[in-house]
């Protein structure tokens, strides 16, 4: 009796002893954030992907009852900040803000110092921006479907420029290109700047931009939109189709906004951000705000943002072998 006695509380103090780290633990979440957090991210301050993050991170930041600081650090297009906040400790403390590049980087570059889909864990999407395709108003052309058709008679007689090479608008072109068997001469740029201004001369015939950064130029008449690679035609852009409900069912392909961190996060840290990003997207003042730019707000979730960031990796890993890139 004495040593079954002896046995039950060994028994029950090694309990204690396994229990007290995940009740520490346990207890260190509930009151998760004790310090101001930061959102890293691989874009300019000012940009208009920058602009975004920041308005998120404020309210954000005021439903976690931390300041969230936007910490901008560019280069290598977007590795430094992608290989920091992978390495960095994997508490909450410091998340990823970063697009559809994200996706994009491992059809461009044979050695990364990081893996996106192991490295981090998604806290979820928050903002998507449609494309749309702009004509210069002198090309003979209304739309789409009579856009195709021009293409179809001038092969390689037009040209689009893009933002660079191997950047989202370039490679939907090229799948845009390639399923509707079209051809046309690609110019890259160094960035939207200088294309939009080259199709508004009639130096290039089309190109494909984010709706937020092209609106106005549609709106004073400068180009003439003709589809969106959005899911839904939107308000801001009236009459004007999208390609899955035009010439291309199944074509959509906007730029994304999601934030991510360092894999190993526990799980009630990514819950915490999430919950207190779904406040901010969707806070009418910011909802209003950004529609009025092309830039749709949206409560992440970790569930749906991991299969799709998958098959995101993929797809732009198939249209870079279409655009015909080689990986540096």
């Amino acid at each position: 009796m004495q040593m079954q006695r002896r046995r039950l509380l060994a028994g029950l103090s090694a309990a204690g002893l396994l229990a007290a780290p995940l009740c520490r633990a346990m207890a260190a979440q509930a009151d998760w954030p004790r310090q101001p957090l930061r959102l890293v991210l691989p874009f300019a301050a000012g940009g208009p992907t920058d602009v975004v993050a920041r308005a998120l991170a404020l309210r954000a930041g005021e439903v976690l009852g931390q300041q969230i600081l936007v910490e901008n650090r560019t280069g290598a297009s977007g590795n430094i900040a992608t290989e920091y906040v992978a390495r960095a400790a994997p508490d909450g403390y410091t998340a990823l803000y970063h697009s559809s590049g994200l996706a994009i980087t491992p059809a461009l570059y044979q050695r990364l110092n990081f893996d996106p889909l192991e490295d981090f864990t998604p806290v979820g999407q928050v903002a998507t921006i449609p494309a749309v395709l702009m004509v210069n108003p002198t090309l003979p052309v209304r739309t789409i479907q009579e856009f195709v058709e021009h293409l179809r008679a001038n092969p390689n007689g037009l040209s689009y420029g893009t933002g660079g090479v191997g950047n989202i608008t370039h490679l939907a072109v090229a799948l845009f290109l390639q399923a509707n068997e079209l051809e046309a001469v690609h110019v890259p740029y160094k960035g939207t700047a200088p294309a939009m201004t080259d199709l508004i001369g009639g130096r290039t015939q089309f190109m494909l931009d984010a709706v937020s950064s092209a609106l106005p130029y549609i709106q004073d008449d400068r180009v003439r939109a003709l589809a969106l690679t959005s899911q839904e035609p939107m308000p801001e852009l009236p009459g004007v189709p999208t390609f899955d409900g035009s010439v291309m069912p199944g074509f959509v392909a906007p730029t994304w906004h999601a934030v991510m961190l360092p894999a190993g996060t526990p799980d009630a840290v990514v819950a915490r951000w999430g919950e207190a990003l779904a406040a901010a997207a969707e806070d009418p003042a910011l909802v209003s705000q950004f529609a009025a730019q092309g830039v749709a707000l949206q409560a992440p979730s970790s569930q749906q943002f991991g299969p799709y960031f998958a098959a995101e990796l993929e797809r732009w890993d198939q249209a870079a072998r279409a655009a015909g890139i080689e990986r540096e």
